[in-house]
């Protein structure tokens, strides 16, 4: 029985905790050793737990951390942000830089010791989105893997040289070993993959308009850099899951990739890799059947490859349901039996628990009837599972009842508009008339993930609450010319300049076509960055067609030209949807607070024992709304908790205040917080070092336009770490 029922610190209605269990907890905690602790890897560990075993920094004495020192990277990109999370290896800790930098420094003190520049001093342009690096050592030699835009880089870990042996010169290029024109694909490696043996297994980030990649799981060799193995997360002929794409639908489809992040049980030799949807995110037509292995959670043999078991957490995706994090693995006890068990968030607020070996579903699975497809050509799947336990982080339908109430202007606003949309909550079709989303396309559950507390048996995830609203437009006829340039003055001149020449606080986009291509500034432009809002609604060919004038300067282009683009070196034409996404964005009211009534991001601990919720508290808030007298909003919130054996779970995550919080993890009482150089919107680490205990985050910010009309609140280039004093006595 796990430690936690020695005395349970809640009550059935999880409100109380029990004195003697949290006191004995804490005794328990001081007489472990103390002695120096890295952060090895990517949130701890590729367990994905969020974890740390230290305590010197607990409930009791948290109020007293102070800011021990500061590293400015230098590279502070405005409307740009930081998501790395560090790593901390023997006393020296590895970051990433806004602008792609990979900086050693001194774990105790933040002084720099060496960086890495893969622009090698040219200008950086465009969406650097990067959640850390990969440390790996044998014998004498220690390296970090650093995915850098296309490039797979291996870098010496006491120089910051490139590891010549590596590769091309250090590097590999991620485009290639996918059946496809290197030249016409779009490969990044955003968040760091996990290292198995002699392998580093990684997944991608790709093109969300076709053409676009697989998102083939790929193993390659630490040492050389050679391919060992790939997963096609799009079937080809002979392979299982063939059969639920249309024939020869693999010549031309892409996505499906894993681009939040693996976990791997090493003991087990099972690497967990959960996957996004297929492209076009918003329409399949060309793609009829459920479309294996998009949206799928994958539990594949670490040595070869070859699949295990998986689960579909949705059939043939129209709704950019991405699985949006690493799953946690963890134990659970049901029925008097311990079960080692890997937990699976998801964007539209539902988590998944199976068996990490057999895939059996710790809680029931419903399969529930779902509407079907109204739009031509379209065809959904009839029904889709969703869990029955635990109950949803994220409120699952918008209707009239939970429309923002917070003046009487506001709820008449969102009112009108609401009736102009369908909102039939989970799986409602796609539409010409528009659909509301709720939760939105950033979740639910975002790509900072969970916290598995081992002590207590919670899990503690933070979740966005806010609408969304997606609407479709038919495509236009392949006649009609689309004008680049008076996209380019209309949605982009006003920040980078007339003629693309930049401005006092962004550089000329003139030369980027240097370093990019069309199909990665068409990325750029799409998803946006930071301040800057991706324009996915104005559709492919206009993004291509603004994408060829920020390259070259041509100012118009027909709808036929823009097809051609997307073709343009790739191995086999990709079929043309019927339609375009007209509308991708929150629904907010005329002040741009979000259309639903609060909370709107909250922190969530989970009983995964029984699929109770232990405590539930808003995360975040507006400042100018808490300066009001407002009671507690809650925000959006990007990054996720750390959780330690100190009592404690600290995250920043919020979009608008700035703010680093400590929670009592066994009550959710809020016990201490600061304001950040700039928003947190990464996942905080904790390491010991000359017996003193650090708490580590990246102040990145560059979110905060996220509401209409709001102040940018700055974005950072500085990682802040914390500790007691050095005088403190306990």
């Amino acid at each position: 029985m796990r430690q936690r029922k020695i005395a349970r610190h809640l009550t059935a209605g999880h409100g109380r905790r029990l004195a003697g269990a949290a006191l004995a907890l804490a005794g328990a905690c001081a007489a472990r050793a103390q002695v120096d602790t890295d952060w090895p890897a990517y949130h701890g560990g590729y367990d994905n737990g969020h974890y740390s075993h230290l305590d010197q920094i607990d409930r009791a004495n948290v109020g007293e951390l102070e800011v021990a020192w500061v590293l400015d990277t230098g590279d502070l990109f405005p409307g740009r942000e930081m998501y790395a999370q560090p790593l901390v290896i023997d006393g020296v800790i590895y970051v990433v830089s806004p602008k792609l930098k990979v900086i050693a420094a001194d774990a105790a003190s933040g002084e720099i010791i060496w960086q890495f520049d893969p622009f090698e001093g040219r200008p950086a342009l465009g969406r650097y989105r990067v959640r850390g690096v990969t440390h790996w050592s044998g014998d004498d030699d220690a390296r970090l893997f650093a995915g850098l835009r296309h490039h797979l880089y291996a870098l010496d870990a006491r120089t910051g040289e490139p590891v010549r042996g590596f590769g091309d010169q250090g590097k590999i290029d991620l485009r290639e070993h996918l059946d496809r024109d290197p030249e016409a694909l779009s490969v990044q490696l955003t968040t760091p993959g996990v290292i198995f043996g002699e392998m580093l297994i990684v997944g991608s980030t790709v093109s969300e308009f076709l053409p676009s990649a697989y998102g083939d799981i790929r193993a390659f060799d630490v040492q050389s850099g050679e391919l060992r193995w790939s997963f096609h997360v799009i079937p080809r002929p002979g392979e299982f899951g063939h059969d639920t794409w249309p024939e020869g639908a693999w010549r031309y489809a892409g996505g499906a990739n894993s681009w939040a992040g693996l976990a791997l049980d090493a003991a087990r030799g099972i690497v967990y890799a959960p996957t996004g949807s297929a492209a076009f995110d918003y329409y399949g037509g060309d793609r009829p059947g459920d479309n294996l292995f998009a949206n799928s959670l994958l539990a594949l043999d670490a040595a070869t490859g070859e699949r295990i078991w998986h689960f579909q957490t949705v059939r043939h995706d129209t709704w950019d349901r991405d699985l949006p994090t690493a799953p946690t693995l963890v134990t659970v006890e049901r029925s008097g039996r311990r079960i080692d068990a890997v937990a699976q968030p998801t964007k539209s607020g539902h988590l998944f628990v199976f068996d990490r070996e057999t895939g059996d579903s710790v809680f029931p699975i419903e399969e529930r009837a779902v509407p079907a497809a109204e739009l031509p050509g379209e065809t959904l799947s009839p029904r889709q599972p969703l869990p029955l336990l635990p109950a949803p982080f994220a409120r699952q339908q918008l209707t009239e009842a939970l429309l923002s109430r917070r003046t009487p202007d506001a709820h008449a606003a969102v009112l009108e508009r609401f009736r102009q949309y369908r909102s039939g909550g989970q799986f409602t079709p796609q539409s010409l008339t528009g659909t509301i989303m709720q939760p939105g396309l950033d979740g639910g559950a975002e790509w900072g993930g969970a916290a598995w507390d081992p002590e207590t048996g919670l899990l503690y995830l933070n979740a966005n609450d806010v609408p969304w609203l997606v609407r479709l437009s038919e495509r236009p006829e392949s006649g009609d010319v689309i004008n680049g340039r008076e996209i380019y003055d209309r949605e982009c001149a006003v920040c980078h300049g007339a003629d693309r020449r930049g401005t006092a606080e962004l550089p000329p986009l003139t030369g980027l076509g240097e370093h990019h291509s069309l199909l990665e500034v068409v990325q750029f432009v799409a998803l946006g960055s930071g301040t800057m809002p991706g324009f996915r609604g104005l559709g492919a060919d206009a993004l291509y067609a603004v994408g060829e004038y920020v390259l070259t300067g041509r100012e118009t282009m027909s709808a036929a030209d823009a097809q051609l683009a997307r073709e343009t070196r790739s191995t086999n034409a990709a079929v043309t949807s019927p339609y375009t996404l007209a509308e991708a964005a929150r629904f907010q009211d005329p002040d741009g607070y979000p259309a639903i009534e609060p909370p709107w991001g909250t922190l969530n601990a989970i009983d995964l024992d029984t699929g109770d919720y232990a405590w539930r508290v808003p995360l975040g808030e507006y400042p100018e709304l808490a300066e009001s007298g407002a009671e507690p909003t809650g925000s959006e919130n990007y990054g996720g908790p750390l959780v330690t054996a100190g009592g404690l779970v600290f995250i920043a995550a919020t979009i608008f205040d700035r703010k680093l919080r400590a929670f009592d993890k066994f009550s959710g009482e809020l016990l201490w917080e600061t304001v950040l150089p700039a928003a947190g919107h990464a996942t905080p680490i904790s390491y010991r070092i000359g017996g003193r205990q650090y708490i580590v985050i990246a102040a990145g910010g560059g979110k905060a336009t996220a509401r209409a009309g709001a102040e940018d609140a700055g974005s950072g280039a500085s990682y802040v770490a914390f500790a007691l004093p050095d005088n403190f006595d306990p």
